[in-house]
């Protein structure tokens, strides 16, 4: 599993050499696992520069109430957002975790302002602009 996740592309015959099976064993393998659901899809890693994107920011969202229909209503509004690529509900001082790429900062702006700051569950945003990423492992 480890090599499929960081070579999802490998072929078959690699993948069977470098995990000791045959082409036929590792087949049905992988097989198990995506009929499983251990194995949930495929993805390609795009160009942040070649796509447009040339702002990162995390952005933790505090909402101002903490009911079952406020989180459905903030998530159904994210899901539309083309900025946010991750959502987190997560523990502690806030609810949220979004991972947000946008093309520059007056375009984060302008999402911080048009879509988070017209939602009327949130009450708290905090943004922390990603500098550089030494270390990146999401594929």
């Amino acid at each position: 599993m480890q090599v499929l996740a960081r070579e999802g592309r490998i072929s078959n015959l690699a993948l069977a050499d470098r995990v000791g099976l045959s082409p036929s064993a590792c087949l049905r393998r992988v097989a198990a696992l995506e009929s499983a659901g251990v194995i949930t899809g495929y993805r390609a890693v795009l160009s942040p520069e070649k796509t447009g994107v040339g702002f990162v920011a995390y952005v933790t969202v505090g909402l101002n109430s903490h009911t079952k229909s406020a989180q459905e209503a903030f998530e159904r509004a994210i899901a539309r957002a083309p900025e946010v690529r991750e959502c987190h509900n997560i523990t502690g001082n806030w609810e949220y975790l979004l991972r947000i790429e946008a093309a520059d900062l007056a375009a984060y702006k302008t999402f911080h302002t048009e879509v988070l700051g017209t939602l009327p569950q949130v009450n708290a945003i905090t943004s922390y602009v990603v500098m550089g990423s030494p270390k990146d492992q999401r594929a």
